[in-house]
């Protein structure tokens, strides 16, 4: 019995702004700073490998004082819509009907929900009112693929059944207008925000790229080097400089054990779908396959167009290799993420 992923959509919020664009707003923002400092700011956001970020705020409302509050009652409005757009919009790629679905997963770690987003998306598209729910909300970037692995797991344990997952990020809402830290200066480069849907199945009929393996990995003492402080003001973003180079450090042990117990290596994989954090670790990625003859090129252009969506990302990647790439049968794939705890998650896919 295997389980599939049939389908994967995505949803962008309505405001987005190029990174020019964005430049003036960083003037408003760190004025009365030191202008070494505002140099280098800009340079890291000019050098950050993002071209256009999506928002569900405007830039006015992104570089304002609003408060935690109003920034999560955002988060929860434009969420809801959101997510059940993209829910809507991967059903009617998949040809599947709104209660044909057994299991929801939603994932987030930008705002705070209760009751989470799945139960209003029950709601919204009436799903069956027996479907299983989970909230996966403190996975950070590594979550996409979180909840893929428990969507795998419940399939497996149920055939015959289909399942979603939803991730839906808003890193811009966590932006801490009186924070200066290269935490929060990087974090407000690289981050964007939007949503995606995975639909899994179980069910003999619904074809799609296979799910061979799939693992989570777990750096030993990492807990502080990537994660969010709940302080008055929000979510202040925790984002310790050594993360490449940890990544970097352990990166074999990550791949290679992982590939073998499938007895493969790196060499049979033909494409790799992985979660661009940003783009030290995209490089670093990059610098570790071109010995190989393998690219990820893919992941370097959603980091391009979007910018880092947390969870949802991958997903937007692995969108492109279904609807884009159509990689041919036989093919392997392997699906890498990395997030708070500090953590990897893996899935070899075969089409």
């Amino acid at each position: 019995m295997s389980v599939n992923i049939k389908t994967v959509a995505k949803v962008l919020p309505a405001h987005s702004r190029k990174t020019a664009d964005i430049l003036p707003f960083l003037d408003v923002w760190l004025a009365g700073q030191d202008d070494r400092f505002i140099r280098k700011v800009r340079k890291i956001f000019e050098n950050a490998g993002v071209d256009k970020r999506y928002s569900i705020m405007s830039p006015e409302e992104v570089f304002s004082n609003l408060s935690f509050q109003e920034r999560n009652d955002i988060y929860i409005r434009e969420g809801i819509k959101l997510s059940a757009d993209c829910l809507s919009l991967a059903l009617e790629k998949a040809n599947w009907k709104a209660d044909q679905l057994d299991y929801l997963i939603t994932v987030s770690c930008t705002g705070i929900m209760i009751p989470s987003l799945d139960a209003y998306l029950i709601n919204k598209l009436e799903l069956r009112q027996d479907i299983v729910r989970l909230p996966v909300t403190e996975m950070g970037c590594a979550a996409g693929i979180s909840g893929i692995l428990y969507a795998t797991n419940f399939l497996k344990a149920h055939p015959g059944k289909r399942a979603a997952v939803i991730a839906y990020e808003s890193p811009t809402a966590t932006f801490q207008l009186n924070d200066f830290s290269m935490a929060n200066v990087v974090s407000a480069a690289i981050f964007g925000d939007g949503v995606a849907c995975a639909l899994l199945s179980s069910a003999p009929e619904d074809l799609g790229p296979e799910i061979i393996a799939q693992e989570m990995y777990h750096f030993y003492d990492a807990e502080q080097m990537m994660g969010f402080k709940l302080s008055n003001t929000g979510l202040q973003m925790v984002l310790d400089v050594a993360v490449p180079e940890t990544i970097e450090a352990q990166f074999p042990e990550i791949i290679h054990p992982f590939l073998a117990k499938q007895g493969l290596s790196i060499k049979d994989i033909e494409h790799l779908i992985f979660h661009p954090g940003g783009k030290k670790i995209v490089q670093m990625v990059e610098g570790l396959f071109a010995g190989l003859g393998k690219n990820i090129a893919e992941t370097k252009e959603v980091l391009r167009l979007y910018g880092n969506m947390s969870s949802a990302t991958v997903l937007y990647v692995l969108e492109r290799y279904l609807d884009e790439i159509k990689p041919s049968s036989g093919e392997y794939g392997l699906m890498l993420s990395f997030g708070p705890g500090f953590s990897a998650q893996r899935i070899l896919l075969k089409w």
